[in-house]
């Protein structure tokens, strides 16, 4: 048994390395870029790559790469379940249609006049989204009919760039403004104003579909469930002031008893049908206070996770901090299954 993991400093590679020399598997690093990579792992069992929706190079290939090792009938992480819907929250409504999961109504259109008809007869405000983009980028509050058609006649027209770059210096101000970045944080976000970045350049701008969701009132937070194999810990994150959404506020509360066990259960359940090897669940709570998931994601950042308290079994039996390794999960799962 041999793992190939791509080396990619600052994701979860450092940590299945790490875990892999710690329990003596074997493993060999490599460069998922190079083009004779199927023939440099042809010797391995198993390959594991944490990409990103932030690398236009991994977005252009990572998901079609692994799909065909898993045809090949290599194992990999993440497989096609848990990674067909990465950073896709169109995919992501027809999915949870599909299996009647609870979650945040969702609408999305392919033409100008369909869009515009159904603004005409809802009701505001609602959440504008592009596909991509995690942290809150790309999500908006469309407040009234006026700024809907704004937004429906932009992607229908030009479109929109994969980085939103006002957005972007208004994130690092508010956090300079909270302590939580620096004034050079700031000028690098003025910067931006002028220099976009490589993905900005190299990706296409998002165009031809527009997409909302029902803006779900009164939530001063979110709850994120993970799920990894047959185990789930989770945080809560706080809104960020004088805003709507709670995504890379960096607000974050890890005390389990502030974490609605109902969420962990419908994580749990969701993640029975759609069979994902290890998915993030973010909740919000509807005017009677039940749990709909916004979103789904494979990718997050592991040292934010690093706080949790413990886990939860399939069962809901809680685990207080026994063994807290979830990368490490994510390669005992997929070396026995």
């Amino acid at each position: 048994m041999k793992i190939a993991i791509h080396n990619s400093k600052g994701s979860f590679s450092d940590r299945w390395v790490s875990y892999c020399e710690k329990n003596n598997i074997s493993f060999i690093l490599v460069n998922a870029y190079d083009s004779d990579i199927v023939e440099q792992i042809s010797d391995c069992t198993a390959f594991m790559w944490h990409h990103s929706h932030g690398n236009y190079k991994d977005v252009l290939f990572a998901k079609q790469f692994l799909y065909s090792l898993e045809q090949r009938g290599m194992k990999v992480f993440p497989n096609f379940n848990t990674t067909w819907h990465f950073d896709d929250k169109v995919g992501q409504k027809y999915l949870f249609e599909a299996i009647d999961a609870p979650f945040v109504p969702s609408f999305v259109f392919y033409t100008k006049k369909e869009a515009m008809e159904w603004i005409n007869k809802t009701t505001f405000p609602k959440v504008f989204k592009l596909r991509g983009g995690a942290g809150s980028a790309n999500v908006k509050l469309a407040k009234t009919k006026l700024q809907a058609k704004k937004f429906v006649r932009k992607a229908f027209g030009r479109g929109f760039s994969q980085f939103d770059r006002l957005g972007y210096l208004k994130e690092r101000y508010s956090k300079f403004i909270q302590g939580k970045d620096t004034f050079i944080g700031v000028c690098k976000g003025f910067a931006r104003l002028f220099i976009p970045t490589e993905f900005a350049k190299m990706y296409h701008r998002e165009k031809g579909y527009v997409y909302f969701q029902d803006f779900i009132p009164n939530n001063s937070f979110d709850i994120r469930i993970v799920v990894v194999g047959d185990k789930a810990f989770a945080l809560k994150r706080l809104v960020r002031k004088n805003d709507f959404r709670a995504s890379g506020g960096g607000s974050i509360i890890y005390d389990k008893n502030q974490i609605d066990e109902r969420c962990v259960k419908i994580a749990f359940e969701v993640n029975e049908k759609i069979k994902s090897q290890s998915i993030a669940y973010d909740f919000v709570f509807d005017k009677d206070n039940n749990p709909l998931i916004v979103e789904i994601s494979y990718g997050y950042t592991a040292p934010a996770y690093d706080k949790c308290e413990g886990y939860w079994d399939r069962d809901l039996n809680w685990h207080k901090g026994e063994n807290f390794d979830f990368c490490g999960w994510m390669i005992d799962d997929l070396l026995k299954s």
